[in-house]
C-alpha cells in the first residue's frame, strides 16, 4: 500500500472523535476487485475447426457415439422434434444404444462401412414424416444432403468432414448465428418481413410453389382464389393456425 493511502487513513481517523495511541494496532484490509471487460457479442468461432465449435455452441448437440453416429444423431433429432421424454438421456449417450440397434434391424441398413448419401436416402425413405437436412458447415446454404419430402418437421444435422462424424442441430438459427433462416430457400435475413422467398407459393405461402391447375378455388372469407385444391387446403390450414 502506498504512503498516500496510509496517510489518508490516518487523516480520516484524526478527524473523527475516536482517540488512539501511537502503540495501538492499525489493521488495513485491501479488497481487489476485477473489473468487467467486454469482448464483443457471442462466441468467436471464425477459423476454428468444427470439432471445437461443436463444444462451444450450446445450439449444437455433440454426437458422442463412437460408431453408428448417423443413427444416433437421427434418433436424438427425432426425440427433440417430438418432445420425447428421453431426449436429455439420448443426447447424453444414455438409453439410446438399444433404440439404435432396433432401428438398424428394422431398416436393414448396414453402417459398418460408414454412412453417406445412400444411407441418408434409405433413412429418409424410412422417416417420411421428417425431412433430413445435413449441413457440411455452419453456413445456411452449405448443405450436403436435403431429403425430398414435404413436411415442416426438419431433422437438421451437422457433418464434420475432418472427423467424419454427425452431430445434431436442435437450434438452427443459434448454430448459424442468424436471426431468421428460411427452410425453403435456405437463406437468412435480419428481419423476417424483409425477405421475399421465390421458393414459396404466392397464394398459400407453402414452402414450395403449388402446381397450377385449370380451376381456381375461391375463398369466401378472404375473397381470393387459389391455384389448386391442395393450395386452398394449405391456405385454410395456415388461416386456422
Amino acid at each position: 500500500m502506498s504512503g498516500e493511502v496510509i496517510w489518508s487513513v490516518f487523516e480520516k481517523l484524526s478527524q473523527s472523535n475516536s482517540r488512539f495511541n501511537a502503540l495501538d494496532t492499525l489493521v488495513v484490509t485491501v479488497h481487489s476487485v476485477k473489473m468487467p471487460l467486454g469482448c464483443g457479442y457471442g462466441i468467436k468461432t471464425k477459423g476454428k475447426p468444427l470439432s471445437v465449435i461443436v463444444n462451444l455452441k450450446k445450439s449444437i448437440v455433440e454426437g458422442k457415439a463412437e460408431e453408428n453416429c448417423l443413427t444416433h444423431a437421427l434418433i436424438i433429432a427425432i426425440s427433440r422434434v417430438g418432445n420425447d421424454a428421453n431426449y436429455k438421456a439420448y443426447r447424453e449417450g444414455r438409453k439410446i444404444r438399444p433404440v439404435v440397434q432396433t432401428l438398424l434391424k428394422e431398416t436393414g441398413i448396414d453402417l459398418t462401412r460408414g454412412s453417406g448419401i445412400p444411407e441418408l436416402n434409405r433413412f429418409q425413405e424410412h422417416f417420411r414424416a421428417y425431412k433430413i437436412v445435413v449441413y457440411r458447415n455452419l453456413g445456411c446454404d452449405d448443405i450436403m444432403y436435403e431429403g425430398q419430402v414435404e413436411t415442416s418437421k426438419h431433422l437438421d444435422l451437422l457433418y464434420d468432414d475432418d472427423e467424419r462424424h454427425y452431430h445434431v442441430i436442435p437450434n438452427l438459427t443459434g448454430a448459424m448465428a442468424k436471426m431468421y433462416i428460411y427452410n425453403a430457400c435456405h437463406k437468412s435475413s435480419k428481419r423476417g418481413i424483409t425477405h421475399v422467398c421465390d421458393q414459396t407459393c404466392s397464394d398459400c405461402m407453402a414452402s414450395r410453389p403449388c402446381t397450377l391447375s385449370d380451376v381456381r378455388i375461391p375463398c369466401e372469407v378472404c375473397i381470393r382464389h387459389f391455384s389448386s385444391r391442395n393450395c386452398f387446403a394449405n391456405h385454410k390450414q395456415n388461416t386456422t393456425k
